[in-house]
């Protein structure tokens, strides 16, 4: 047996060369790099350590019109990765990616790096002191100024401030822009104050749930936004007692009260912010809900362009051809930038509606004001309210019961 073994092996040993050369003989002739791609040869690859500039032409004739199999990219892939990624490379893709040419575009796109690093760098940092900022001189302002007192002695009789229907508008709104801006401040904060010390999946489930409450309580802060503004602008147009009102800077200056109508410069202030800011965040909300149908940024960039404005500041000229991600990336950029702006102004507004002024919070809270308040805070409101009943009585006036 062991005979007939050797002897098997010898044949098979001394018969390897001739099929060695048989097969050499009956090869085919090199395989076309234009139509393949092909490999780099070691040649190319030292070139271009060396920061030379080689011929890839035939890399680039190889993925014209039909880089990649007719399906496209489908749930399967392409016929390679190597197809894939040339394709990617000499913007060969769009033509294999049908009406989403824009999507495929920037399935490499190094600016969504940018974006999260704009994200989580300036605009949490700043944005965060922004917010700490504000509390922090509040209380400062608090300590040093106390609170706003009633200089008058209540009089026992209540004037209507705010009816029902103004008060359910103005708390639909405070209340919906409250769990926004805490659902948006869990998205921003969350991996960095949140998931350290109660873990990722506490994370993870308090950024689901802000997700479903953001999205869906935005639609009632839209909708309040638009009951306040048709309730109040009238009340809001700028008019001469309001440079009185800056002047005393609303009665902080001095001893005397500056006179006002229902609203003061103040509030002029915080509501056409609201409504401004407010109406801003809105709109690129839902150009973030709605990226396809509602792109924000590349008509602006546009106009932009044409008014020379980025030339004027040395940006040189925007761009005005984005993709959806792109559009998504600059609107939650916008929408983060004003809703801290926002969240400030609300902070100042919530002090002195609550704690920094006696009073104040009647004015939401029943909608009745002791006619010494309204005296020292809105005299020429208090006026109009009595001249419309002819004389002293006020309307809606109300006397507690003894």
């Amino acid at each position: 047996m062991l005979r007939h073994m050797v002897a098997f092996l010898a044949v098979v040993l001394l018969s390897l060369p001739a099929a060695v050369q048989a097969q050499q003989a009956e090869a085919p002739a090199p395989i076309d790099r234009s139509a393949t791609g092909g490999a780099q040869t070691l040649e190319d690859i030292l070139a271009r350590q060396r920061g030379e500039k080689i011929d890839d032409s035939f890399r680039r004739e190889g993925n014209e019109g039909s880089a990649l199999p007719a399906p496209g990219l489908g749930p399967h892939g392409s016929a390679s990765d190597p197809e894939l990624w040339r394709a990617l490379r000499y913007n060969t893709l769009e033509a294999t990616v049908s009406t989403r040419d824009q999507v495929g575009r920037v399935l490499v796109q190094d600016g969504g790096m940018g974006w999260y690093q704009f994200r989580q760098g300036p605009l949490a940092s700043y944005g965060g002191w922004l917010l700490l900022g504000t509390i922090a001189a509040l209380v400062v302002f608090l300590a040093l100024r106390g609170r706003v007192k009633l200089d008058y002695e209540k009089t026992g009789r209540t004037v209507t401030r705010f009816k029902a229907f103004e008060r359910f508008s103005h708390w639909l709104l405070a209340s919906s822009f409250i769990l926004l801006g805490l659902t948006g401040l869990l998205t921003m904060f969350g991996r960095s104050f949140i998931a350290p010390y109660l873990g990722k999946d506490v994370n993870a489930w308090l950024l689901l749930v802000s997700k479903y409450i953001h999205n869906n309580v935005a639609w009632a802060f839209m909708l309040a936004l638009v009951f306040v503004f048709f309730l109040w602008v009238w009340h809001n147009i700028p008019n001469r007692t309001d440079l009185t009102w800056f002047a005393q800077a609303g009665g902080i200056i001095g001893k005397k009260h500056p006179p006002a109508k229902k609203f003061n410069a103040g509030q002029k202030i915080i509501f056409w912010s609201v409504i401004v800011l407010g109406g801003s965040i809105s709109v690129s909300g839902l150009s973030l809900l709605f990226p396809f149908q509602m792109p924000l940024f590349a008509h602006t960039f546009e106009l932009l362009n044409g008014w020379g404005i980025p030339e004027m500041l040395g940006m040189g000229t925007l761009p005005t051809e984005l993709a959806p991600q792109e559009e998504m990336q600059l609107a939650q950029a916008w929408h983060a930038i004003v809703a801290f702006v926002l969240m400030a102004i609300i902070i100042a507004h919530i002090y002195i509606g609550s704690v920094g002024m006696e009073g104040a919070f009647d004015a939401m809270g029943s909608g009745e004001v002791d006619e010494a308040w309204a005296r020292q805070h809105h005299s020429l409101w208090l006026e109009e309210v009595r001249a419309k009943q002819g004389g002293t009585g006020v309307e809606g006036a109300k006397t507690p019961a003894e």
